[in-house]
């Protein structure tokens, strides 16, 4: 989704771990911006605009302008990002230029709506299966989400992929047949019929316990023909 935001780059001359030290002391993180048949360029941006960008609604969805310091000023989004696991700051950004009139693919997170029937009336369970599908479109019909009413779910019935609404240029690519949701029945359900089947039925003749003879048993008859002899 194109929003309406722009974010400042400087050309970096030069590379290597020092230059990104020093990038990151003067409060800016290393980037690199490539795509649309150009070659790559090093940069340098506020990752403060960077994570607030890729932390909205529409996250790495998002196209903006990014304005590069006596250079071009090109629509992008953020493909790939570098994280410090221990201070959880950002430390590097990749950024892919975009043709505004070329179809792309992207991951569109999926949301229910409604309180199902199979839930509301059967006492079933709605299971979120999938939250997330892949399409194919031109950048300015990008979608913020999808949303799957899901009201009129009994148990035994699902949404699928394919009952997305799509508009515009919109195709799906994942596979129709993934199920975004469905209704089942409370596992709690079936557990007393197991459980009935395990006790035992009042009246019911209990199995013989077996005795294993030990070994006086055995050495009974022996000791009784040494008494014979003597």
């Amino acid at each position: 989704m194109r929003k309406d935001i722009t974010v400042a780059a400087e050309v970096r001359t030069s590379r290597g771990k020092n230059e990104a030290r020093r990038t990151r002391k003067a409060g800016k993180i290393p980037a690199v911006v490539y795509g649309a048949l150009q070659d790559p360029v090093s940069v340098a941006v506020s990752p403060r605009e960077i994570l607030k960008i890729v932390r909205s609604t529409t996250g790495y969805n998002t196209i903006f302008t990014l304005a590069i310091e006596g250079g071009e000023n090109t629509p992008v989004m953020v493909v790939d990002q570098q994280v410090d696991p221990v201070k959880n700051t950002l430390l590097h950004a990749d950024l892919k230029r975009i043709d505004l009139t070329k179809r792309i693919r992207v991951s569109i997170p999926v949301s229910t709506v409604g309180e199902p029937a199979g839930v509301k009336v059967q006492g079933g369970l709605l299971e979120i299966i999938t939250r997330a599908v892949e399409i194919e479109c031109l950048p300015d019909d990008i979608p913020e989400h999808f949303i799957v009413d899901v009201a009129e779910l009994m148990i035994g019935q699902s949404k699928r992929a394919s009952d997305i609404p799509l508009s515009g240029s919109m195709k799906l690519t994942s596979a129709p047949e993934s199920v975004i949701a469905h209704i089942v029945t409370l596992k709690a359900e079936a557990e007393p019929a197991a459980a009935e089947a395990a006790t035992p039925v009042a009246g019911a003749a209990a199995e013989p316990e077996v005795v294993k003879k030990g070994k006086k048993d055995e050495e009974a008859p022996a000791e009784k023909e040494k008494g014979k002899k003597k």
